[in-house]
């Protein structure tokens, strides 16, 4: 991929379109400094666009700013829009994870609808010379807390969209370096992508017929509702026990797994 493709505008990376264009402009990001820049953009997904469940993965840049939240695909398209629109090569790099890092947000009456991979990705931002993983916007400030309040003494958490071994400290506050909340979650590594648009073009969920129609119109909403409720400090009870919020994949990628996603 060239350095012209990671800083251009594509259908979903529409950052010359007047909110996000005007969005830049009113915060004056674009006259801070480099690291300062990806900060702000950064900043701004991970707290001022809430953790949520969109319609679609594959909403413009424009359209998640509109709905005001957003989950790992959606915040990832919303950030990569920012950051081109900073002047700043960004790229998205797309895995699986293990339907278990949701369990919690989905209802368990309803957990055995969810595939058992699910598309996920983050962000690679070039900052000084190199690229800098940034997942960690996914989950807002109240949504985290919420789960360090449950989970006092929990080291690792793999439920309630955080897939993290440091659940009390995680890597999610910008400092140049990489950031992460779902990692292990991870159990397929589906490679570099120049934009999203690339990476849905050759990846989607596996939602399809009566099953896709249940989650649009039915599980969606109470995914919402559930995640309103946890920011608001109620954290449902998960049957099963400590063992269920383990990570199954202690952050390593295995082989890839494509079972519940099609080319």
């Amino acid at each position: 991929m060239t350095r012209s493709e990671l800083l251009s505008e594509t259908g979903m990376l529409d950052f010359k379109s007047p909110a996000i264009a005007a969005l830049i402009a009113e915060r004056g990001w674009q006259q801070l400094p480099l690291e300062q820049r990806i900060g702000a953009a950064y900043g701004f997904v991970r707290n001022e666009i809430r953790f949520g469940y969109n319609a679609s993965d594959t909403l413009k840049a424009s359209q998640v700013l509109a709905d005001g939240y957003g989950q790992c695909n959606t915040k990832a398209v919303l950030l990569m829009a920012l950051l081109r629109g900073l002047g700043i090569a960004c790229r998205l790099h797309g895995f699986t994870i293990h339907k278990s890092l949701q369990r919690g947000v989905v209802p368990e009456a309803a957990y055995w609808m969810a595939p058992e991979n699910i598309l996920h990705s983050w962000v690679e931002a070039e900052f000084n010379g190199a690229w800098v993983n940034l997942e960690g916007f996914i989950l807002d400030d109240a949504v985290l807390a919420s789960l360090q309040a449950a989970f006092p003494g929990r080291r690792s958490l793999c439920a309630y969209g955080a897939g993290t071994d440091c659940l009390q400290a995680p890597q999610v506050g910008w400092r140049g370096t990489d950031t992460y909340i779902q990692k292990t979650g991870i159990n397929a590594d589906l490679g570099v992508f120049a934009a999203p648009d690339d990476f849905f073009a050759q990846y989607r969920q596996d939602l399809s017929g009566v099953r896709g129609l249940l989650y649009r119109y039915g599980l969606r909403p109470w995914m919402n509702r559930r995640v309103a409720a946890i920011r608001r400090g109620r954290v449902p009870v998960i049957p099963g026990g400590a063992r269920t919020l383990e990570p199954q994949f202690e952050g390593q990628v295995y082989a890839r797994q494509r079972m519940s996603v099609q080319r």
